[in-house]
């Protein structure tokens, strides 16, 4: 259908189209012309997902037009500045990332990586939609008035004092390990990642194997202005094996290497020294005679330092017999108990007889002082008349 240009007349006109009416025809005859001199703007994406149907309103009577309100928001001071906190709420995906409303002329956009400390997968995995949060913005304006903010840099800085909390509390806290170095493991604590050392494991290796776990563990490091956070998981197991052990415990262990003065022993993740003194009451020549490495032994505990988590451990002290670890470390390890609780008694016999010994003593030079400051008042009267009759007579 051929339609006169000069028979038509503009009815309504909308972002990308018009619409044009034939005045001798009640029927319209709807034109759209696209307009190709621009590509769709931001604003045209979002309306085009989010605006839906839009009614026809009579806006002659209201109380503002558009240079009225446009002339408003650029009186409107917007104060907006780098490394601020506000709140907004996430009101689209876009580009891999979010727009965030945070009142702005423009709208601000949080990328991925920003999206918080922990990320995994993609946006909508860590940020919903309608969201309010708080972001930190962390650039200027762009050409488009947009700004850039982050979630992430707000949970690391409140991750970085709860840490120094509680090392400042000294607690003992899980953490799972992610990865592993040749150094030893890298662990996440309040999301932060933290360095533990391979020195610092016990009873087990930093290999692939232990990845996923989490292991107790307590701070060495803890430094927020070089972002250094180093952790102990020795420490953690020793300090708390420490408060169930004392000494005259009997205890497990498992020797882990052989010196000349002596076997170390781990109990309980633990390394005790059994020094070469207190294994046997017989003289040893060679070490390597009695144990090798990976025997399963029993020990007494004769000693710890909880500050530092070292214990000394002995054999010797549970020998039916001198000289019994030598002929037969089996049958020691075998009556351990018993042979502790004996010699528990035999100590506490003379321990009360040493008691006695020493009541005895104090008692004898009590008895000694008595004596050497006790005199007789007659003899000192005597005495004393005989000196003023001897001073008269001169």
């Amino acid at each position: 259908m051929k339609v006169s240009t000069a028979a038509l007349f503009l009815v309504s006109q909308s972002a990308n189209a018009f619409t044009f009416v034939a005045p001798s025809s009640r029927a319209s005859v709807a034109l759209n012309v696209e307009t190709a001199t621009r590509p769709p703007t931001r604003f045209d994406n979002m309306k085009s997902k989010w605006k839906g149907f839009v009614p026809n309103r009579d806006v002659s009577e209201a109380s503002f037009d558009y240079e009225a309100f446009e002339e408003a928001v650029a009186t409107v001071e917007y104060a907006f500045n780098r490394n601020d906190v506000v709140k907004g709420t996430i009101v689209q995906y876009d580009n891999g990332g979010a727009v965030v409303d945070i009142g702005a002329k423009s709208s601000a956009f949080l990328p991925l990586q920003e999206a918080g400390l922990a990320i995994s997968g993609e946006i909508d995995d860590n940020v919903n939609l309608e969201d309010e949060v708080d972001v930190m913005i962390i650039s200027d304006e762009d050409e488009n008035g947009q700004l850039l903010v982050s979630i992430k840099r707000i949970e690391y800085a409140a991750a970085w004092e709860k840490v120094q909390a509680m090392n400042a509390e000294d607690d003992l806290f899980d953490a799972e390990v992610v990865a592993v170095n040749r150094g030893g493991a890298i662990v996440l604590v309040q999301g932060l990642r933290a360095f533990l050392p391979g020195s610092h494991l016990t009873g087990v290796i930093a290999t692939e194997e232990l990845i996923g776990e989490k292991l107790p563990l307590k701070f060495l490091e803890v430094n927020p202005e070089t972002n250094k956070l180093v952790v102990s998981n020795r420490r953690a197991v020793v300090e708390s094996q420490m408060n169930d052990l004392s000494r005259g415990d009997v205890v497990d262990g498992i020797v882990k290497a052989l010196k000349p003065y002596g076997a170390f022993v781990e109990v309980g993740g633990m390394s005790g020294l059994l020094h070469i003194s207190q294994i046997s009451y017989d003289r040893i020549d060679d070490l390597e005679k009695v144990f090798v490495m990976g025997d399963k032994v029993k020990c007494m505990i004769i000693d710890h330092d909880k500050l530092n988590g070292r214990i000394a451990l002995s054999t010797k002290t549970l020998e039916p017999e001198p000289g019994d670890m030598l002929k037969d470390s089996a049958r020691v390890f075998e009556l351990a108990e018993e042979t502790a609780a004996k010699y528990h008694e035999r100590m506490e016999a003379e321990r009360k007889a040493r008691e006695e010994a020493a009541k005895d003593i104090v008692l004898g030079l009590g008895d000694v002082v008595g004596d050497a400051l006790s005199i007789d008042e007659g003899d000192v009267s005597d005495d004393l008349d005989a000196v003023i009759g001897d001073g008269a007579s001169e």
